[in-house]
């Protein structure tokens, strides 16, 4: 068994998945977003993403974070925004000794989909159909999470990793 916290970062809302991993398969233990005020200073939402990561680690007592690596499309202002909530989440996973492991966009939809440019319709029907649920996870987010800890479940059984490959999602 290998639980795996998946997170899709933000600081207005913060999508998080939870799986089990054994071999190939993969079971939802929880999904759901953290959800910041909007108005409210940065430094309280960073406070309380901080917060609320370490209550998910404490409760789930994962083994590896899978996390969205930084993605900078056309709203810079946007991207900052995000990396200042990366930057709590990856602390609070320090913290608490977990491993962190990142991946683009392209590598986690290129493992659940097998195609690097899936939209978020197919990604969200994939993950429903990989972890054998009745409904896509709500919200978006918390489906966005679930896709990051089943790229990492695929990747950290993949044989490439086993015999001594990169820390990142195989594309190959």
């Amino acid at each position: 068994m290998s639980i795996i916290l998946g997170i899709d970062p933000g600081v207005a809302t913060v999508g998080f998945g939870v799986i089990d991993a054994r071999g190939s398969s993969n079971r939802m233990l929880s999904c759901g977003a953290i959800t910041t005020p909007a108005h409210t200073a940065l430094s309280l939402r960073l406070a309380q993403i901080y917060n609320d990561m370490l209550e998910l680690i404490d409760t789930f007592k994962p083994e590896a974070i899978s996390i969205e690596e930084l993605f900078f499309n056309t709203n810079i202002t946007t991207g900052i925004a995000v990396a200042h909530g990366r930057g709590v989440i990856i602390l609070a996973g320090q913290e608490r000794g977990v491993p962190m492991f990142e991946y683009t966009p392209l590598q986690v939809k290129q493992a659940i989909t097998g195609y690097g440019r899936a939209d978020k319709r197919q990604m969200m029907e994939m993950v429903r159909r990989l972890l054998n649920l009745k409904a896509a996870a709500k919200p978006d987010d918390a489906s966005d999470a679930l896709a990051l800890a089943i790229c990492h479940a695929r990747f950290s059984g993949s044989l490439l990793n086993m015999t001594g490959g990169s820390d990142v999602c195989s594309t190959i």
